[in-house]
């Protein structure tokens, strides 16, 4: 029986349409070998949204989204719209989206591929193996809490402040997202947290401790942020699942992600309590190289495959995607930014053709 999906697909900038373009080919490929069908509909964000309305987010790609199974994002941004006021910059419209979906629960996966193994800037034997997800709180933390801003003292001294805050039930969503992606892999979660010095940290470590009980099949350990960016590059294959807050989320998955060797191949999922969520790659917009076929689209072919796995609870697809961005990595293709003496260099859509080629093998 045929199952179908709304995805709202969100191409947005740079190399954003590009590599859109393979992923949909990718998707609609996959879908016909497990009876999938998917009503896609294209939507405006960042810098084409502005061009187009005046906005970042327009109310009707809120409203689009709002009403879909899932959200296929690209890149936003570029160098066009640098000078602009930062309350209309492109980069608003994805935390509107956020906002507006309620996505509090960001996925950042960091798998060492066997192919790209000494494209990383670590050792080989530091990093083969290494297979981590960083579930970062998305929506609380020190970039939201309140009071923040810039302020005058009595002296006329100006004062920066920023609030690092998390209620108990913040905490306990976040956890609960990380405890049960933990039992989807190796069942071994590590809290990372200040408790040492924060209060905040401390009601953190507390809370993730409570929670434990009801994952028993879950192993929960607890490192201070310090120690675990030093161990990232010490010794990472110890790491499973990684959970902790916004600020140290940002840090700690950025770091990951460069034990890869190359942020154009890692994709990530931004989750809700419900809702749909919103599949995108994590590297940027690239305006550098837009429009002349040399972007890398495998991150984004990527993040659909996690759509699949998270978003619309279509595991067998999504390995079948992700088997086949392995075998055109075997068979020796590469885009300009992973390549390497001996491959065959190839295009975005070059690199599309690949992929569609080992779906049909």
């Amino acid at each position: 029986m045929t199952k179908q999906y709304r995805i709202t697909l969100l191409p947005g900038d740079g190399i954003g349409p590009e590599i859109m373009a393979v992923a949909v080919n990718v998707l609609e490929a996959v879908g016909q070998q497990f009876g999938l069908t998917f009503e896609l509909t294209e939507a405006l964000i960042g810098g084409a949204a502005i061009d187009a309305t005046g906005g970042p987010l327009p109310d009707e790609t809120l409203a689009t989204c709002k009403a879909s199974d899932a959200v296929l994002l690209a890149a936003i941004g570029g160098y066009k719209w640098d000078s602009l006021p930062n309350d209309i910059r492109p980069e608003r419209g994805l935390l509107g989206l956020r906002a507006g979906l309620e996505l509090f629960a960001n996925l950042r996966p960091a798998q060492i591929l066997p192919q790209l193994i000494d494209a990383s800037s670590l050792k080989r034997e530091v990093v083969d193996g290494v297979d981590i997800m960083v579930v970062r709180e998305l929506t609380g933390g020190i970039y939201f809490g309140q009071p923040k801003g810039i302020f005058a003292t009595e002296s006329g001294e100006k004062r920066g402040v920023n609030t690092m805050v998390y209620s108990e039930s913040e905490i306990d969503r976040i956890g609960r997202v990380a405890f049960e992606t933990a039992q989807k892999r190796n069942k071994r979660l590590c809290s990372v947290d200040k408790a040492n010095v924060l209060e905040v940290s401390q009601l953190w470590r507390d809370r993730m401790i409570q929670l434990s009980a009801d994952y028993p099949d879950v192993e929960l350990t607890h490192m201070y942020v310090d120690n675990a960016a030093m161990q990232l590059v010490r010794n990472p294959k110890q790491f499973d699942t990684i959970v902790t807050g916004n600020l140290f989320g940002d840090i700690l998955s950025d770091a990951a992600a460069m034990l890869t060797g190359s942020i154009g191949m890692l994709p990530s999922a931004s989750l809700g309590a419900s809702g749909p969520g919103v599949f995108e790659p994590v590297h940027g917009s690239a305006p550098d190289i837009a429009g002349q076929d040399k972007a890398n689209p495998l991150a984004q072919v990527l993040s659909a495959a996690m759509m699949l796995r998270y978003g619309l609870n279509e595991p067998e697809a999504s390995d079948r995607i992700e088997q086949a961005v392995l075998k055109v990595l075997d068979q020796g293709y590469r885009t300009g930014d992973i390549w390497s003496e001996g491959c065959t260099a190839v295009g975005c859509k070059a690199m599309g053709d690949a992929l569609l080629k080992a779906l049909a093998a």
